[in-house]
């Protein structure tokens, strides 16, 4: 009888290291990483703002202080601040960028998202703004093509990588990134009547610094 429930242990054991190892690897390799990830950002963070109207997450001052360190800018702006323009080839557009999300903001043209760094710094910079303003035509953009972000610290080109449509409560559209990125959102569908569901995600990586 002891033999028998020490291998039925050991069995039970077994089983279990196999089943956590399977969830290991099934959550590397599916969104789960990153979506929670960024959801223990948006819960740890100090503060949330409006991202396009919805509320995303923003670093605390100690974090925005740190990222700015190293920063290729002389000073940080403040919200409400022109702090450059975003300049979209395709559509043969320029749009005027200010520093924040709130609805101030986002009325006067794209907004960038305080918790993410600056355009040409390493991480990810985060722009939104209103699809029936600014980003109506933004889903002519897709992969391959160039968004230029200047500013007083010179201009930054990306390229569109990947195109994604997240639910509106998605919050891996703002976690860091290991290289400079250019991450642009809006609401979609773009001829939705009402409050939009989900989001138009534009993901893009830095391919050339003019300073």
């Amino acid at each position: 009888m002891g033999t028998r429930r020490a291998r039925n242990k050991r069995l039970a054991l077994l089983l279990t290291g196999v089943g956590l190892i399977a969830f290991g690897l099934w959550f590397t390799s599916t969104n789960a990483y990153p979506f929670l990830k960024g959801y223990y950002l948006f819960k740890t963070s100090a503060d949330t703002v409006q991202v396009a109207g919805e509320k995303e997450t923003k670093l605390t001052v100690k974090e925005t202080a740190s990222r700015y360190n190293q920063s290729l800018y002389e000073s940080i702006p403040e919200v409400g601040d022109h702090m450059g323009e975003l300049i979209i080839p395709k559509l043969y557009t320029s749009l005027p960028i200010y520093h924040g999300t709130d609805e101030d903001e986002l009325e006067r043209g794209v907004g960038h998202f305080a918790g993410s760094v600056l355009p040409g710094e390493q991480d990810n910079t985060v722009l939104s703004g209103h699809r029936d303003t600014v980003f109506r035509r933004l889903g002519e953009v897709g992969v391959g093509d160039e968004l230029t972000v200047r500013t007083e610290a010179g201009a930054f080109t990306y390229r569109v990588r990947k195109v994604r449509i997240v639910d509106q409560d998605d919050r891996t559209v703002i976690v860091p990134k290991p290289k400079a990125t250019l991450t642009v959102s809006t609401c979609y569908p773009f001829d939705f009547i009402g409050s939009a569901p989900d989001r138009y995600i534009l993901i893009a990586d830095l391919i050339e610094s003019e300073k």
